[in-house]
């Protein structure tokens, strides 16, 4: 029997397995597929760290490398430090034997302890399993109903005063890049002033990046964004990804909080070292430091009187509650926040909860350029149309860690100041005047990666015959690099008739933009990080969600990974769950992946059973969107678990009618009693709104528990369980 592994991972997408998958098996064990769990949760590493539990993502990681790996990859979180103790917290509560996390090691069982728990931070799961570049895009379906059923996108103001803020190359990490090609396989060594930092295995044709971020720089550019935002009457938002960038971008936004209240902490220093306070982590922890001090109502009112003095207004995370843009390291993240930021028409929230024209502080100008020029666009030509709005494809360059994403064993905060060298065999291969206090890094992007990129570009180039853009800038260290494979390994391809081109970022912006507001489709070749910006940022303009993308993960193995959906709203979800029992997750992106997953089984095993399985998927797919069967975002509406029960619907009468009797034969009296107990079973699914949830945790939930509430109706479960 062929095996699909389906990621047991964390929040709302969690949940919504506790429904979908039963019905999901029920269905592939008929053509011969089982699909399996794996547990790669933040949960299950923690727990894996502590030799608690298997090291499922381990076995995940030695499946991309087989021919016939088939995973589907559903969002997981990239935890923050402050998510990491939460959930160490939780798992301590249920009755684990784990230490806490210890911020600041005192001895080497405490650094050991550190080392353990900092292989679950941040972006852990994503460089183990990404054995390939990525494909994503909007399926012809889901664009389809998009257009015809268009959201809401908040027109821009007449002269709005909405602009992204970024360094400019001044001091940044763009500014400092200095990037090398390895001729041979060596050992490469980082040190500052002599001082090893770490040595690495370089593999031949692999390109090297040095780089990075001057703190002296970083502060006077906060200063600046800080009194231009006073001058031109625009609310102030810090832009970063403290959870894939787990080292560097943390540190980059308690730098942010400090000059944002740089009187509060100025006059509190002494009371925060004391109590060993970390801007890194914002709002949110400095509170909990701070409880039961003796200057505790002092601290709090002096941040509320800075908050309140409105110079500048900044943006909010919950105004209702108070929450601001410095709560906690990872409440904003870039590739969705900036989205947010272009739908609501270049304004945020402020802490009235009006919404309000903003500065989007972005300090590296290397993904800024691209964001700048998404805002400065819609202030020229203001907000897209939905109904006519073109699409965006993307082949991003990401496998075997390549670029930042790979970055946090290489990435230091300085100790001292001096002489940063990368030595390889034959010598000094780039080195840097640093400072104490900023924050280098290597970035490292192998050869086979970027000639299978190259190939994956021209193969779906000529799939869709529309342009496609390398983004490219010639003025940055490491796209110079790149484009040298890229030139090189285009010429073992037949590309012609292909309009194949090169821009930097901020012109194959443009260029993209002008055709999406022809109606047209371009296809954005983009490294690994401007492809988690593009794929966010467009999907959300043109479908509302990033999570209804196609994304698929040709391995260079020969297998297939699948990713499903973005997690950026699931702990929203949950809350209304655990709330209301209304979970308004859409399962759309599991159902996509599910039919792509089983057509490379189907089609690697020349499998007719299976192609008329997929086949039927496909259907009620189309069946899904053409009726409307999201889920509801208020209680009282149908939520996942309905949704879950049409795409079965759809599913089993599409089979019935399809053409393999077998199939046919099985399919059609589930088929009929799904239909004719339609009524029963969604009144049995939405008595249990409005009632709250408990499923044993957040981060661990109770099997048990969380598969009781998510499965409510008995006599769908029947129908399903005797298939």
């Amino acid at each position: 029997m062929s095996k699909i592994i389906w990621s047991k991972i964390d929040e709302a997408p969690a949940l919504a397995t506790y429904s979908l998958l039963p019905i999901v098996n029920a269905f592939t064990k008929a053509a011969g597929v089982e699909v399996v769990t794996s547990d790669i949760s933040l949960a299950g590493r923690v727990l894996a760290a502590m030799g608690l539990a298997e090291d499922e993502l381990s076995k995940l990681g030695e499946v991309v490398l087989q021919e016939d790996g088939n995973i589907i990859k559903l969002p997981n979180i990239s935890a923050s430090v402050g998510q990491l103790k939460d959930c160490i917290a939780e798992l301590q509560g249920q009755g684990y034997d784990i230490p806490n996390y210890p911020e600041n090691p005192a001895n080497d069982a405490e650094k050991a302890t550190q080392a353990k728990y900092s292989t679950c931070l941040g972006s852990a799961v994503n460089p183990v399993l990404r054995e390939g570049n990525s494909d994503r895009r909007a399926a012809a379906a889901v664009k389809k109903f998009a257009q015809k059923n268009p959201h809401t996108l908040r027109a821009f103001p007449k002269n709005a005063k909405s602009y992204v803020q970024h360094m400019e190359g001044k001091g940044d990490f763009f500014g400092n890049e200095k990037s090398v090609t390895i001729a041979k396989a060596q050992k490469v060594v980082i040190a500052i002033n002599g001082k090893e930092l770490k040595t690495i295995d370089a593999v031949d044709g692999e390109i090297l990046d040095g780089t990075f971020m001057s703190i002296a720089a970083l502060n006077t550019f906060y200063t600046k964004t800080i009194e231009d935002a006073k001058t031109n009457d625009v609310l102030w938002s810090l832009h970063l990804k403290a959870t894939m960038m787990k080292i560097s971008d943390p540190i980059m936004f308690g730098y942010g909080f400090k000059a944002f209240f740089a009187d509060v902490f100025a006059k509190h220093a002494d009371t925060f070292a004391e109590l060993k306070v970390n801007p890194n982590q914002g709002m949110s922890d400095l509170e909990k430091k701070i409880a039961g001090h003796a200057k505790e109502a002092e601290i709090k009112a002096d941040f509320l009187s800075a908050l309140e003095s409105d110079s500048p207004k900044l943006a909010m995370v919950d105004s209702d509650k108070g929450t601001t843009n410095f709560n906690a390291s990872n409440d904003v993240i870039i590739d969705a926040s900036m989205p947010v930021v272009v739908r609501e028409g270049g304004k945020q929230w402020d802490r009235t909860g009006a919404a309000v024209e903003c500065v989007a502080v972005i300090p590296d100008s290397t993904y800024a350029m691209f964001h700048a020029e998404m805002v400065a666009d819609c202030v020229k030509n203001g907000q897209y149309d939905v109904a006519t709005m073109g699409t965006m494809q993307n082949i991003g360059l990401m496998a075997q860690k390549a670029e930042e994403y790979g970055s946090h064993p290489t990435t230091f905060e300085l100790a001292e100041a001096g002489i940063v060298t990368v030595t390889g065999a034959n010598g000094v291969l780039m080195s840097f005047e640093c400072e104490a206090g900023d924050i280098w890094r290597m970035s490292r992007t192998k050869d086979i990666p970027i000639k299978d990129w190259v190939r994956l570009t021209v193969e779906r180039t000529r799939i869709e015959n529309v342009p496609a853009i390398f983004w490219l800038d010639d003025k940055r260290a490491h796209d110079v690099e790149v484009k040298k494979k890229v030139d090189a390994y285009l010429k073992d391809h037949d590309t012609s008739g292909l309009d194949i081109q090169f821009m930097n970022v901020t012109n194959a912006t443009r260029f993209t933009n002008a055709r999406v507001r022809e109606g047209k489709m371009t296809i954005a070749v983009t490294g690994n990080v401007l492809r988690d910006h593009l794929t966010d940022m467009y999907p959300i303009l043109e479908l509302g969600t990033s999570a209804k993308m196609l994304s698929i993960v040709p391995l260079l193995a020969g297998g297939g990974l699948y990713e499903t959906g973005a997690g950026g709203s699931a702990p929203k979800h949950v809350d209304q769950f655990l709330a209301e029992g209304h979970l308004r997750w859409d399962s759309l992106g599991e159902f996509l992946a599910l039919a792509e997953s089983l057509r490379f089984i189907g089609q690697k095993n020349n499998d007719s059973k299976l192609a008329a399985l997929t086949a039927a998927l496909d259907v009620a797919n189309d069946g899904y969107l053409d009726n409307n069967k999201e889920p509801g975002r208020k209680v009282g509406q149908p939520d996942n678990k309905a949704s879950h029960f049409y795409v079965a619907q759809y599913w089993a009468k599409a089979l019935a009618e399809g053409s393999n009797a077998e199939l046919a034969a099985k399919f059609a009296p589930v088929a009929k009693e799904l239909t004719e107990k339609e009524d029963t079973i969604i009144a049995e699914l939405l008595a249990v709104e409005g009632k709250a949830q408990d499923i044993g945790g957040y981060f661990h939930p109770n099997d048990g528990l969380a598969e009781k509430a998510m499965r409510p109706s008995a006599t769908l479960n029947a129908i399903i369980d005797a298939i």
